[in-house]
């Protein structure tokens, strides 16, 4: 989780927060590239058993999510227990937290409620506001066919239109 608080912090201090800036940052901390690149920028990174995706939307909307636990599927492409597996992402994003809660970047965020959108994306999460941006520490299943993960996301909002 090092990586991620070290990334996160790198991040923090990126203004405005782009994909190109991130890469740089993610190249800077010894990231592995994934191979995934999108308009010259690789947006697929890897360390320490971690996945790091930078996102960059057509509104100008820029995020950057961190993959720190994944439960993936059985043999039989299913759950057996989806809500044991649920649980079991309950307990690792608990485990995760006091690494965000304890680190130099708890200083520099504030408590926020979830929006609606963050409670349809999440099984359960912790969002907090980091400057405009917002932090969100959370367990998602995006399909019933993809794995269960514990997410860790920091976006920046589109800018303001003019």
């Amino acid at each position: 989780m090092a990586a991620v608080t070290a990334m996160l912090e790198e991040l923090r201090d990126l203004v405005p927060l782009t994909a190109e800036g991130a890469a740089g940052r993610f190249a800077a901390q010894e990231w592995t590239p994934g191979g995934k690149s999108r308009d010259g920028v690789e947006t697929s990174w890897r360390k320490d058993g971690i996945r790091g995706w930078i996102q960059e939307f057509r509104s100008g909307a820029v995020r950057v999510s961190f993959a720190v636990w994944t439960r993936d599927v059985d043999e039989s492409g299913y759950f057996d227990d989806l809500d044991a597996v649920y649980e079991q992402g309950e307990q690792a994003l608990a485990t995760w937290l006091p690494e965000i809660l304890d680190s130099p970047l708890a200083g520099h965020f504030a408590e926020a409620e979830p929006t609606s959108a963050d409670e349809d994306e999440y099984i359960t999460a912790r969002t907090w506001t980091l400057g405009g941006r917002t932090l969100t520490a959370g367990v998602v299943q995006q399909d019933t066919d993809l794995p269960v993960m514990v997410v860790i996301v920091l976006e920046e909002p589109a800018p303001a239109a003019e």
